[in-house]
C-alpha cells in the first residue's frame, strides 16, 4: 500500500498556486487555436532553464526489473524506463515537497493527452481570500498546469489520485514543489506517454520505502548509444 508522508490526506490535498499536480479530470483535447478564456491561470513569466543534469539521456542501468518497468528515484529526482539489456532512458522530474512524498508500486491506470484540470473547492476558496482567483474547471492546453500528457497511477484498480504529468514550469524539474505527482518536461513527458502504455509498471521509490525491495544501479551516461542511437 501507498504511504503518505504526515500533513498529506488523500480526501483533501493541500495545494498551492505553484504545485497544483494532484488532481486531475478526465482528458480534453486542446483546440488548435482556440482562444483561453479569461478566467485561466496564467503562467507566470519564469526562466524556462532546466539543469543539464536534468535533461532526458540514455543510460546504462544495470536493474533486475524488466524492460518496459518504470522506475521514480524520488530521492535524486530522476525517472528511469527500463529498456533492458542494462540500458535505460533517464528523465529529470519534479516531486512531492516536504510531507508531501510517498512510496509504493503502482501501475499506469488511464493515460490522456492534454488533460483537464479539477481544482478542489478546498483550494478554490482559500486562494480566492488571497484575491487569486481559480477556476472551477480549466481545459486541457499550454497554460494548463498538467502539462501536455498525464499518465494515471492505480494500485489495486483504484486511482491513488497521483499522476505522471507535464508541466508549464519546467523551473521546477529537480525541485520538491508537487503535491505528491510527478512533474515532467512536456517534451518528456511525452516522449515516456509514447513508450508507457496503459499497465506498466511503476515503482515509486521515496519516504517509507513501501515499494519494496528493487536494485538499480546508475552507471552513468550510454555513450555509444547517445553517439550511435540504438
Amino acid at each position: 500500500m501507498i504511504k503518505l508522508m504526515p500533513g498529506l490526506a488523500a480526501a483533501g490535498l493541500v495545494l498551492s498556486l505553484m504545485s497544483t499536480s494532484a488532481f486531475a479530470a478526465p482528458a480534453g483535447s486542446a483546440p488548435n487555436n482556440a482562444q483561453a478564456p479569461a478566467q485561466i491561470v496564467r503562467v507566470a513569466q519564469m526562466p524556462k532553464y532546466v539543469k543539464p543534469q536534468f535533461k532526458r539521456k540514455k543510460v546504462r542501468l544495470v536493474t533486475t526489473e524488466a524492460a518496459g518497468t518504470v522506475i521514480i528515484d524520488t530521492n535524486n529526482k530522476y525517472l528511469y524506463l527500463v529498456e533492458g539489456n542494462n540500458r535505460a532512458t533517464r528523465y529529470g522530474i519534479g516531486v512531492g515537497r516536504d510531507g508531501f512524498g510517498w512510496s509504493g508500486v503502482v501501475k499506469i491506470g488511464r493515460k490522456a493527452e492534454w488533460p483537464g484540470w479539477t481544482p478542489p473547492a478546498e483550494m478554490r476558496r482559500r486562494e480566492a481570500a488571497k484575491g487569486h482567483m481559480i477556476p472551477a474547471f480549466q481545459e486541457g492546453g499550454e497554460d494548463n498546469p498538467l502539462g501536455a500528457r498525464a499518465m494515471y497511477l492505480y494500485q489495486g484498480g483504484r486511482d491513488t489520485i497521483f499522476r505522471i504529468h507535464g508541466t508549464n514550469q519546467p523551473w521546477t524539474i529537480g525541485l520538491n514543489m508537487s503535491s505528491g505527482c510527478i512533474r515532467m518536461m512536456n517534451e518528456d513527458v511525452t516522449h515516456l506517454y509514447d513508450r508507457a502504455p496503459v499497465g506498466t509498471k511503476v515503482i515509486v521509490i521515496g519516504p517509507g520505502n513501501r515499494q519494496g525491495k528493487v536494485a538499480f544501479e546508475d552507471r552513468g551516461i550510454d555513450v555509444l548509444r547517445t553517439m550511435f542511437g540504438g
